[in-house]
């Protein structure tokens, strides 16, 4: 017998199956590669600083998720790139989704909300002596690209007398209220009525949802292909990111330090504002029970019908269709991460 040839053999073997293991470890340690794409300029929309946040603090990292985070030029560029299979995950107001789902029957699903009160707001200047929706008769109402379906439910909801006001297609400068060329502006609530009141001016600040109108706000969204063959991938993204937003709400001045290595040019003051205002609006009985990002199928239902009603969508949407909480819920319990 040849002990030599034998334990040389041993000796390769051995070697052979550490050489294994090890490759098989490499590749089991390799981070998944995720892109997500901000709808929107680096700013301190709730849904950008989860992402900065999660990143920044590595819980992306602890979730084995190397995340490459984009921002959109606008123009849809962000759509455009999640429907190519460019980018997994993006964000995208609940409006939005249930009018990509309705008119376009684009395969995509929110998957967690931010927003459990609607980004949309109407302001006025304080010394208009504009109290209400019921003193917008007779007035000039300024809108960005088309008529908002909360002002039009607004409108319904106390009787507003639409052909009494003048409509007018105004685009995003918000300082032609100051020049007195509308009365009553349509805004984003976590932007415009700071920026106004930066320049000296108080302004009054209606939201449909006090008007007994249902809204919601911004969202995750994803492709049903990126849902189904990345549901791992999806959960882990999920659960960093909404660890991050548990972060926020109990650390801001922190969280905005990390905003403003995103947003360097931006002011600090009115980037806390935004976080701050985002803050608040997600925050709702529904997260209290089943933690941040929560959707309620009875919620996104009365906003869809709202939708329907006013002609912002053409057809109903099954809400299935169009959102999954799934992912998310199985995070929580008694409406905290697991």
């Amino acid at each position: 017998m040849n002990c030599k040839g034998a334990k040389v053999n041993r000796l390769c073997f051995v070697f052979v199956g550490l050489m294994v293991f090890l490759v098989m470890a490499c590749a089991e340690s390799e981070p998944n590669k995720v892109t997500f794409m901000a709808g929107f300029k680096p700013q301190a929309n709730l849904p950008f600083v989860a992402a900065y946040v999660a990143q920044e603090k590595g819980y992306f990292a602890e979730e084995g998720l190397e995340v490459e985070i984009l921002h959109s030029a606008g123009g849809g560029e962000n759509m455009t790139l999640l429907l190519a299979g460019k980018v997994d995950f993006t964000t995208a107001d609940a409006n939005s989704v249930l009018k990509y789902r309705a008119s376009q029957e684009v395969p995509v699903k929110a998957i967690a909300l931010f927003g459990q009160r609607g980004q949309q707001a109407f302001i006025s200047l304080s010394e208009s002596g504009i109290k209400g929706p019921e003193d917008w008769n007779g007035k000039r109402f300024g809108y960005k690209i088309s008529i908002p379906p909360d002002y039009l439910a607004i409108a319904d909801s106390v009787g507003l007398d639409r052909d009494s006001v003048e409509e007018i297609q105004v685009g995003f400068d918000p300082r032609i209220l100051l020049e007195n060329k509308v009365d009553v502006l349509a805004v984003f609530k976590s932007n415009e009525p700071d920026t106004i009141r930066s320049m000296g001016y108080e302004v009054e600040v209606f939201e449909a949802a006090d008007y007994g109108v249902p809204t919601l706000g911004l969202t995750y969204i994803a492709t049903e292909e990126t849902i189904s063959s990345r549901r791992q991938i999806t959960k882990d993204f999920i659960k960093a990111t909404m660890r991050a937003t548990e972060f926020i709400g109990k650390n801001q001045d922190a969280a905005l330090d990390i905003v403003m290595k995103y947003a360097e040019n931006e002011n600090r003051d009115h980037m806390k504002f935004m976080l701050e205002t985002e803050l608040l609006d997600s925050q709702s009985g529904a997260t209290v029970s089943g933690g941040v990002g929560s959707m309620n199928a009875s919620r996104w239902t009365e906003l869809r019908d709202v939708l329907l009603k006013f002609g912002a969508i053409e057809k109903s949407v099954n809400i299935d269709d169009a959102v999954d909480d799934s992912l998310r819920a199985s995070l929580f319990k008694d409406g905290k991460l697991k």
